[in-house]
């Protein structure tokens, strides 16, 4: 790749921070509204509901997220309209490759997470509280409103929830959601999976995709690497599937943790038994971050592998993540005549060969949202 090229892509897959449409970034920032999905109890204590954990909290005390504090005897959320990330992404990177391929997402994230996982990318963000970060002042009109300045400038059709875990800023996301489903605009969400089904369900009402973290076909992984917990994640899949949510699956492949032929082979069998063959499987490449900075990044042959093993076993599409821009793993290929619907170069598209959501050369119909 020379110069150019290489500025070129650059530029198509860079993040783009509002400084100027938006108030500018506030440390510590937060304006308490009190949360959805809880229960009062005896004492002033407060149950949240909002995901498995189930916390229970004394007065003055916040849940494993960081972000959910009893105030006198009611939970409140200190996550609503303070983001800390409000950017422009491509819709490859969340990422979705069967949902409005050559988009973009607005993508908006606050601190906090309801996982504790030693590899998290974004940690500097998901792994504090609002106060350690540098927040802006942005109700859910206003990010309707800096979608719509910036709808002119890239090809936005989405808004993103994303970077940190969603799930604990439920209520900023829910309201947001509402509205933009309202102006014709899609919504998505990135995440862990490990959200209650009451909420869950609700917020699916204005939902259009989803890509969900299936981080390890193990219990044991889920508490010793993430302090999380398996079946949660299962059941959410199983509820977006329900739901008709547009969803797709991705699986960091982290070496001497997850990256064995029988883990890979256990996974592939569950989700191809209840959510079919045809979800699209994305396998990523891990590099050291965060609390496993000792082990090595993730080679190109071990998802190589993972993929060959889902398509082996019968997926029809399955991806490689965080590899070589020209890997042929970006690629969509038609299950039936096996030929490139959409050749990607990164996050950029280099042809799209899908008309009408089939198959240009043999009229396979192809699942996904394509326009």
């Amino acid at each position: 790749m020379d110069r150019r090229e290489f500025l070129r892509v650059l530029f198509s897959t860079s993040l783009v921070v509002f400084t100027g449409e938006v108030d500018a970034q506030e440390k510590g920032f937060v304006q308490p509204r009190e949360a959805m999905n809880y229960i009062k109890l005896e004492n002033k204590r407060v149950q949240c509901l909002n995901c498995p954990n189930h916390c229970i909290l004394p007065p003055g005390e916040r849940g494993i997220c960081r972000v959910r504090e009893n105030r006198n005897g009611k939970l409140y959320t200190l996550v609503y309209g303070n983001p800390c990330a409000v950017h422009i992404d491509p819709i490859e990177k969340k990422p979705l490759f069967h949902f409005l391929p050559g988009t973009s997402a607005l993508s908006i994230a606050t601190a906090g997470c309801n996982f504790r996982c030693k590899f998290c990318q974004n940690w500097q963000i998901s792994q504090f509280p609002p106060e350690e970060t540098e927040n802006y002042r942005l109700s859910p009109e206003e990010v309707i409103g800096v979608y719509d300045h910036y709808s002119s400038q890239y090809p936005l059709r989405s808004i993103a929830y994303t970077y940190n875990e969603p799930t604990v800023f439920y209520e900023y996301m829910y309201d947001t959601a509402k509205i933009a489903k309202n102006e014709g605009i899609y919504n998505i969400m990135h995440s862990n999976g490990f959200m209650e089904e009451k909420p869950l369900r609700k917020l699916c009402k204005y939902l259009d995709a989803a890509n969900i973290d299936l981080k390890y076909m193990d219990e044991n992984l889920y508490e010793e690497v993430s302090q999380g917990h398996l079946a949660p994640v299962l059941k959410t899949l199983k509820i977006l599937k329900e739901e008709g949510i547009h969803l797709e699956v991705t699986n960091l492949v982290v070496p001497t943790i997850n990256n064995k032929d029988a883990i890979f082979k256990k996974m592939v069998g569950w989700i191809i038994e209840n959510l079919g063959e045809n979800v699209p499987l994305h396998f990523s490449r891990f590099f050291p971050t965060y609390k496993l900075e000792n082990l090595p990044p993730t080679t190109v042959g071990d998802v190589d592998k993972a993929r060959k093993i889902a398509q082996n076993m019968g997926m029809k599409f399955v991806y490689t993540g965080n590899v070589p821009f020209g890997h042929p793993g970006e690629n969509t290929y038609c299950p039936h005549c096996g030929k490139i619907l959409i050749k990607r170069y990164g996050y950029t598209l280099l042809e799209n060969n899908i008309v009408n959501g089939k198959c240009k050369f043999c009229g396979t119909p192809i699942p996904g949202v394509w326009k």
